[in-house]
């Protein structure tokens, strides 16, 4: 199917869902009228650029018209010359954006996402730097507006995190996210490091897309739930009472925890909520390594064993290794406000790899 006809179908589909919103109503399916209006509110921005482009052929025809006219006044050609000129350039660029929002969309981006960061190699540097990273991704979303609730966190005792988990809501987090995955290394002086001497550490990053029940049922007899009294840095009690939990997703072998309540009901309500999570992701990626090996590899694969990203601070720079792309900016990453940028390049990136698959 050509461009132009996939805009057409578009355009067709944009204008049934108006007539479908207008004839059926909120109050007769509400249900229904809310899924009509997501796919109407989905397309708007689509149906509006593809007007911007159309206009713009339109314009353009009739600039070379102009300009072709021999009989027609010489300056008034000579300036359709100059403005169908600026508009030729400009309609690749609208056919290529239209493009990319064309592209098939990843079903869980719209999806909120858990994100799980745990220390590495490098003892208690990465746990220190597993720390940092996860404060990193905090002060991200609060600059986005989303929720940031931590669920479960395994501290060391001298500020780092073994390991660290937390939900993030809000608009499109996972597809803002979801490049996160992968190994993150450091390189810098510990602050326990008296000799001044760089050492190399590392903390690994999973980012997952926060499952419904809708998206996987989980029964009741497929689980094993362990009880346990919750401990903190150095194994010192947290609390008096069995209220950390443990469950295993039998079939998958599976396991998510929380302890970070003092209920047990609230830490098992978490712990589910994470483990449904890892399961549906375990199920998400198994189908889209049979359908497309090669798609998930386009920006890493988001293996824990694949160093993504590496952080050196003592030459200020961030440097994600799966596109090229260095800053020296490791000061506005950190704080979460230049992290947009290699997200940015990064979805960009994928962009045009698919976009390449398909011609």
């Amino acid at each position: 199917m050509s461009l132009d006809e996939s805009l057409e179908k578009v355009l067709l589909r944009h204008r049934e869902l108006g007539e479908m919103m207008s004839a059926q109503g909120a109050a007769d399916d509400p249900a229904a009228f809310a899924r009509l209006s997501k796919e109407y509110s989905d397309l708007t921005p689509v149906a509006e650029k593809i007007e911007v482009l159309k206009k713009a052929r339109a314009e353009m025809a009739d600039l070379e018209e102009m300009a072709a006219d021999a009989e027609g006044d010489e300056e008034m050609r000579a300036m359709a010359k100059e403005e169908g000129a600026a508009l030729k350039g400009r309609i690749p660029d609208l056919e290529q954006e239209l493009q990319v929002l064309l592209l098939p969309k990843d079903a869980a981006d719209e999806k909120n996402a858990i994100i799980e960061v745990r220390a590495g190699t490098g003892g208690e540097e990465a746990a220190l730097f597993a720390a940092n990273l996860f404060r990193m991704y905090q002060r991200y979303a609060e600059n986005h507006g989303w929720k940031f609730e931590i669920m479960n966190l395994s501290e060391t005792g001298i500020g780092g995190f073994k390991e660290a988990i937390a939900s993030i809501s809000g608009r499109g987090v996972f597809a803002r996210l979801k490049f996160e995955s992968g190994t993150h290394r450091v390189q810098r002086v510990p602050e326990t490091e008296s000799g001044g001497r760089i050492h190399t550490s590392a903390a690994t990053v999973a980012v997952l897309p926060e499952a419904e029940e809708v998206d996987v049922t989980i029964e009741d007899k497929d689980i094993r739930v362990d009880v346990y009294r919750a401990s903190g840095p150095g194994g010192q009690s947290v609390n008096t009472t069995d209220s950390a939990v443990r469950i295993t997703h039998i079939p998958t072998g599976i396991v998510a925890q929380c302890q970070d309540e003092k209920s047990q009901h609230k830490n098992r309500a978490q712990a589910l909520k994470v483990l449904r999570a890892r399961v549906y992701e375990a199920e998400r990626q198994a189908a889209e390594d049979e359908r497309a090996d090669m798609r998930r590899s386009q920006v890493g694969s988001g293996d824990r064993s694949e160093r993504i990203r590496t952080y050196n601070f003592p030459q200020g720079r961030v440097s994600d290794h799966r596109i090229n792309l260095t800053l020296h900016k490791i000061e506005q990453i950190m704080e979460g406000e230049g992290l947009d940028e290699v997200i940015d390049a990064l979805t960009a990136e994928d962009e045009a790899k698919r976009l390449a698959a398909l011609s």
